[in-house]
């Protein structure tokens, strides 16, 4: 053993303590402060939940965060014995290690910390603790600063509880579920569960979880199967969305006043970078979407939305959608003889533009050919997908030529050759010995063309 490397010397006495529970826990009242982050990641990647249990009753800083720890499905019964444990009362043995954890982060975060640095001296003391409740931490500690001391040392302690939650009403959601209102109600309200990443399927049947949550914190929605009335609500109590993704939603009509409030609560989210509404029809709508939106979008996903004709000369024109980097216009057909608008579009985003997907649209040889001096013009552009369109051999050798000197752009997803079927997609069977010569001809063209990095990919139907 190197005696001048502390990190071995560190790590031999932690395992120690790992292999006997019973004496780790009781020492945890007096090892000092600087074993408490390495043991606690030797703890959670070995499993050990009791030592875990009393590390959160006595863990001797203000923030506690789960960083770049890569949680598992074993681990979740780590996370409920966290939470479980949680300090929300003062220790009852005033000789005892006074917890100081005001903050518990369950998210995985590659640029964070187990725990924050203390170098500030006024609140908030966690660099990701929440600015926007006022059931949070930072409120909350102000409110008891006005309290009367001796009757505010009984009081529960308020502790943030921060976490990305998905419903999806399986077993292991349920129990977590049913921890996480079993602690809420110990602590009387003073735990705040701050949930900032929130992914709901079916959402009529998790009304009542959503009532344990702070929504006003969430700031990534995705709701997979709900009414437009449902979600109107959940949008209703919230302000501070970066990305909405929803998924199969119902309504009756896009006239109606259910659309109007949605409308109306989307345009309330002024920090909106993500819009995803796959299967959400839109025909001759999309205007009413779009100009609620906020400027500078950076990613719009409009996949099976019906869009029609009327509905993309809006959208090349539209200035909230001018800065995009990620576009996905996949499963609407675009079976029109003028492409004038889609070229228009592809040319105001070509400066920002790093992901477009058109695949599955009807597009042929003529409408691509229109398109091409505009993705041509896209220089940032990494990714195009263009699969399940109806394109001719020469057409695609034509689109090959064009793309290869686009540097940045790394990988193509390509439409089968059209003389590769006997008829044209679904109606006749794949030749793939002629796709197979596709293959080679396009990967000897790569070759020639110097641009060993770039991939073109194809999936046969």
């Amino acid at each position: 053993m190197d005696a001048k490397n502390p990190k071995t010397l560190m790590d031999l006495a932690i395992q120690c303590l790992l292999r006997h529970e019973s004496a780790a826990v009781q020492a945890l009242e007096n090892i000092p402060r600087d074993i408490f982050i390495p043991l606690f990641i030797a703890a959670f990647k070995g499993g050990h939940k009791n030592i875990l249990s009393e590390m959160v009753k006595v863990w001797p800083f203000y923030c506690l965060h789960l960083g770049t720890l890569t949680v598992q499905e074993p681990h979740r019964e780590l996370l409920k014995a966290m939470i479980e444990n949680l300090p929300v009362y003062p220790a009852k043995n005033s000789a005892s290690r006074k917890p100081k954890l005001r903050i518990l982060d369950l998210r995985r975060d590659i640029d964070c910390r187990i725990t924050c640095p203390k170098i500030r001296i006024k609140p908030p003391f966690c660099f990701h603790s929440c600015t926007y409740s006022e059931n949070s931490v930072t409120k909350m500690e102000e409110q008891l600063r006005f309290t009367d001391l001796e009757s505010s040392v009984h009081l529960p302690r308020p502790i943030d509880l921060i976490m990305d939650l998905s419903l999806d009403n399986s077993l292991m959601e349920r129990e977590f579920v049913i921890v996480l209102m079993r602690k809420i109600r110990e602590s009387f309200g003073a735990l705040h569960i701050c949930c900032r990443d929130l992914q709901v399927d079916k959402l009529g049947d998790c009304k009542c979880t959503l009532r344990i949550l702070d929504l006003n914190c969430v700031n990534q929605l995705s709701v997979d199967k709900g009414s437009l009335s449902d979600i109107t609500y959940v949008l209703s109590q919230m302000s501070h969305l970066k990305s909405l993704s929803l998924f199969k939603v119902t309504f009756r009509s896009l006239s109606g006043k259910v659309f109007k409030n949605f409308l109306s609560h989307l345009q309330r989210m002024e920090n909106l970078k993500k819009l995803n509404l796959s299967s959400f029809c839109l025909k001759n709508h999309l205007d009413s979407v779009l100009r609620v939106l906020p400027p500078n979008l950076d990613f719009l996903y409009l996949s099976f939305c019906d869009i029609s004709y009327r509905d993309f000369r809006f959208l090349a024109q539209c200035p909230q959608v001018s800065h995009l980097k990620i576009l996905n216009l996949s499963h609407n057909t675009m079976n029109w003889d003028d492409f004038v608008p889609f070229q228009t579009l592809l040319l105001n985003l070509s400066g920002t533009l790093k992901h477009l997907e058109i695949s599955h649209c009807l597009i042929n040889d003529s409408a691509i050919s229109v398109l091409i001096p505009a993705l041509v013009c896209c220089t940032h552009l990494h990714v195009l997908g263009f699969a399940a369109n109806p394109i001719t051999m020469p057409m695609l050798v034509n689109i090959m030529h064009s793309l290869t000197p686009l540097m940045r752009l790394k990988y193509v997803i390509y439409p089968i050759p059209m003389h590769c079927y006997e008829r044209w997609r679904f109606q006749g069977r794949l030749d793939r010995r002629r796709l197979a010569m596709v293959q080679l001809q396009l990967k000897a063209m790569l070759q020639v063309a110097g641009r060993h990095d770039m991939k073109w990919i194809t999936y046969p139907e």
